[in-house]
Formats: structure tokens, C-alpha cells, sequence
């Protein structure tokens, strides 16, 4: 913003006054925010709980040690279907989230009125709910069991795929598509040798990452009925076997750091 100085010579501002008003307006909206937030969280807690948190978790992980490694044996089949789960919910995500990716997509989108606009609302609709809440209501509709873990995460990973592979068939570039048509290709013929050889690194690696984070999140789908070795862990907890407890996180941790590292040498291998 060019301001006349005394001298007849023109400086600059960063920001004009209305815009330095509003960004103090915006500063003081989100101070009240918090200042309220807080006294709400304060008045709903009890603060001799908090001051007494330090004992008890004290005493807790003084309870999960050492660890009954001898209940090992009780958990590969469990963390078997855990990993099944994550497996073949990221594959079912994949098979469904693929076709909506290219319908939501607007360069691959067919002439259709309203069929993007259905796909964006699908993978939206994936994404606002947890796939706890998933397991949740599918162990209501089907029974708890490993079937409804599998349909929970499938649910749930559809709108992650769908919207990072959309995002990338849209980033794709157009010159590899023009050329294609100019041969007199088809639309499917332009989408499988223009599009997809160009997403398709984009597409092993958001694959393999979001069956990387559903290993994490179907360890817990068993607290809610849907199998794994989350079933093992939510029962170790109501009786108090906290040996146990310690040897099913232990197991977890592993586990979630074999994924890691599987996950990131086959990214590494794509890019």
C-alpha cells in the first residue's frame, strides 16, 4: 500500500489499516476461544485426580512388569487377523476407491451431470467417520468377528485413497493426454495409457501408506467387538492382567514398527 511521507516521497506497507484491524480482530477472537475453552475444560475436571495421576500411573506400569512373555503364545493368532484386517481392508478400499478417484477426478470425470459431485460426496463421507465408529456399527449389523473389522477399515480408508488419488490424476500432465487423443483413442484408452503410467507410482505409495496405518488402526478395533488382537487386549484389561497387557503393547509396538519399515522401503522403491 503506497503512503505519502512528509518529504513527497512514497513508501510502502505491508498491510493496509483495515487489514492490520482484522488481523487483530481474528488474534482477539481466537484468545477469547481459548480463554473460554479453558475455563469449560476446568470446570469439568477434577483437579485432584490430575494431581494424583502421577501415583497411580506410577503404580500401573509398576503392576505391567515384567511382561508374561509366556502369553505370547496366545497372541500370533490374533495379531494374524489383525494384520489380515488391515491387508484386506486396504485391498477392498483400493478396488472401490480407484474407479470413484476417476470419476471425482475433473480431467477423467465422465460427461455425466452430478456423478463427480456423488463420488466427491462418498469419499467425504469415508473420510468424516473413524473407523472405530465403522467397526462399531458394523458389529451391531453383522456380529463381532473379523468380517466387520475388514468392512470398517475398508469404509474407512476409501476417502484417503479416493481424495490423494484424485488429487494426483488431477496434477497429471496434459500433453501425454492431448497425444493420445490425437490418435483417435477412446476415453478409456486415453485414462489407461496416459493417466494411469503417470499415477501410478503416486498410487503404490499412497496404497502401501494407508495400509501402513490401518495395521495401527485395526489393533483396536477388537475393543469394539471387530476381532484382532484388540479383542485379546480389551479382555487382559477388564481382568487385570496388566502382565499380559504390557505383552500385547509390546507386541503392538513391534508389529506397528515392522509396517513402518516395509512401508517405507516399498515408497522408497516406487519414487
Amino acid at each position: 500500500m503506497p503512503v505519502v511521507t512528509r518529504q513527497g516521497q512514497p513508501a510502502w506497507r505491508l498491510r493496509t489499516p483495515r487489514t492490520v484491524l482484522l488481523a487483530w480482530l481474528v488474534w482477539f477472537l481466537i484468545v477469547a476461544v481459548l480463554v473460554w475453552s479453558w475455563q469449560f475444560v476446568s470446570e469439568r475436571t477434577i483437579w485432584a485426580f490430575v494431581a494424583d495421576a502421577p501415583r497411580q500411573g506410577g503404580d500401573l506400569m509398576a503392576r505391567m512388569v515384567p511382561p508374561d512373555w509366556a502369553y505370547t503364545a496366545m497372541l500370533w493368532q490374533p495379531l494374524w487377523d489383525t494384520i489380515n484386517i488391515a491387508t484386506l481392508g486396504t485391498l477392498l478400499a483400493i478396488i472401490i476407491a480407484t474407479p470413484l478417484a476417476f470419476v471425482a477426478a475433473r480431467n477423467t470425470t465422465p460427461a455425466l451431470p452430478g456423478l463427480r459431485a456423488l463420488a466427491l460426496l462418498i469419499i467425504v463421507a469415508s473420510r468424516s467417520i473413524n473407523a472405530l465408529i465403522w467397526a462399531l456399527l458394523l458389529v451391531m449389523i453383522l456380529g463381532p468377528g473379523v468380517l466387520a473389522g475388514i468392512i470398517a477399515i475398508a469404509l474407512r480408508s476409501i476417502g484417503f485413497i479416493g481424495k490423494l488419488l484424485y488429487e494426483a490424476i488431477e496434477e497429471s500432465d496434459a500433453k501425454p493426454v492431448e497425444a493420445i487423443i490425437a490418435t483417435g483413442a477412446s476415453p478409456a484408452q486415453m485414462r489407461l495409457y496416459a493417466i494411469v503410467p503417470q499415477v501410478m507410482p503416486a498410487f503404490a505409495g499412497i496404497s502401501v501408506y494407508r495400509w501402513d496405518i490401518n495395521i495401527r488402526e485395526a489393533t483396536i478395533l477388537g475393543l469394539v467387538g471387530a476381532g484382532g488382537i484388540g479383542l485379546e487386549l480389551m479382555a487382559s484389561v477388564n481382568v487385570l492382567a496388566w502382565g499380559r497387557v504390557s505383552m500385547i503393547f509390546l507386541l503392538i509396538l513391534a508389529t506397528v514398527l515392522a509396517s513402518e519399515w516395509v512401508s517405507a522401503r516399498v515408497r522408497a522403491a516406487v519414487t
